[in-house]
């Protein structure tokens, strides 16, 4: 029907723009993507971009106020001939190997014991989440007021019950009770993520294992052994590999705590490139410190990873 000049579509024939969204969004083929697209953004924003321009940096001589140009390899390779960056190698290693041992032992503990039915048992599982919850600077500051040699609690409680000589260590001012201290802080602060990823990996255990090796008299040490740690080998290997990345990358800590002293005896790769890169200018080092352990932790990544799908599979 038309009136004068203008045609009027019938309403019957006229299409729906919101049925065609539905129809759309019906479909697997848009809808994916429509979702992943998103993420990926903020991938490759965050993540993908910076990292691009980090190894970048860490190919050329950058340096703040000058133009850059490649120099290849050379970053990674001069970084031996520093002292600093030998002692932060190896407290990698130390601090990384120390911290992971302890919360997988006491991880596992705490879930044994979180999984029995003990009482206030969801009160005791709230507060072991705190250390998790809490913001790590603020949580990290407490720490260091605990460890301050002037007014700290620990060296006081160490006194009082006799275990300490007054006026007690210097935490945060000597070589050895610097990096006990920030490895004390670290477990604390990572250890929740142990023991709700390994407490969950425990419920899924079926009790009838349990039941039918109690019956065939295996005591409480053969069921743990032949039955729950054989089954948690998956759970362990994931939370291991994403602690082992967590703690080499760890910068929140250190910084707050000790700032890399005392003499660089507890810098960390995150920490030693901060210094060096944004304090004293030199970018293109900064960024070879920070990516120096990439290559090994890429292939520890890829290695816990096949073992798990073997695991699964």
């Amino acid at each position: 029907m038309a009136i004068g000049s203008t045609r009027v579509i019938p309403a019957a024939g006229r299409p729906r723009f919101g049925i065609r969204i539905r129809e759309w969004l019906d479909r697997e083929e848009f809808l994916g993507p429509l979702f992943v697209t998103p993420a990926l953004i903020l991938l490759l924003l965050l993540v993908a971009y910076p990292f691009c321009m980090a190894v970048y940096f860490s190919l050329s001589n950058a340096f703040i106020g000058r133009p850059s140009h490649f120099v290849g390899l050379r970053n990674f390779i001069n970084l031996w001939q520093s002292d600093a960056f030998r002692q932060t190698f190896q407290n990698a290693f130390v601090f990384t190997g120390a911290a992971v041992a302890f919360k997988v032992v006491m991880g596992i503990s705490l879930a044994l014991l979180l999984n029995q039915q003990i009482w206030f048992k969801r009160l005791i599982r709230g507060a072991i989440l705190l250390p998790w919850v809490i913001p790590t600077a603020l949580s990290t500051l407490g720490w260091w007021w605990m460890f301050n040699s002037l007014y700290s609690v620990v060296n006081w409680s160490g006194i009082a019950l006799g275990i300490m000589d007054p006026p007690g260590p210097n935490w945060l001012g000597q070589r050895y009770y610097a990096m006990t201290a920030v490895i004390i802080v670290n477990i604390w602060r990572g250890l929740p993520f142990f023991v709700i990823t390994i407490l969950a990996g425990l419920v899924a255990i079926p009790k009838e294992l349990y039941e039918a090796a109690q019956a065939d008299g295996a005591g409480p040490v053969a069921r743990f052994w032949y039955i729950t740690l054989p089954l948690l080998k998956g759970v362990l290997a994931i939370v291991v590999l994403f602690s082992t990345i967590f703690t080499f990358s760890d910068f929140n800590i250190v910084y707050v705590l000790t700032h890399g002293g005392p003499i660089n005896s507890t810098h960390l790769f995150a920490t030693l490139a901060r210094q060096v890169g944004l304090e004293t200018g030199r970018i293109g080092e900064g960024a070879a410190i920070s990516l120096y352990l990439f290559p090994v932790l890429a292939f520890v990544v890829y290695a816990q990873l096949r073992y798990v799908r073997k695991q699964v599979m």
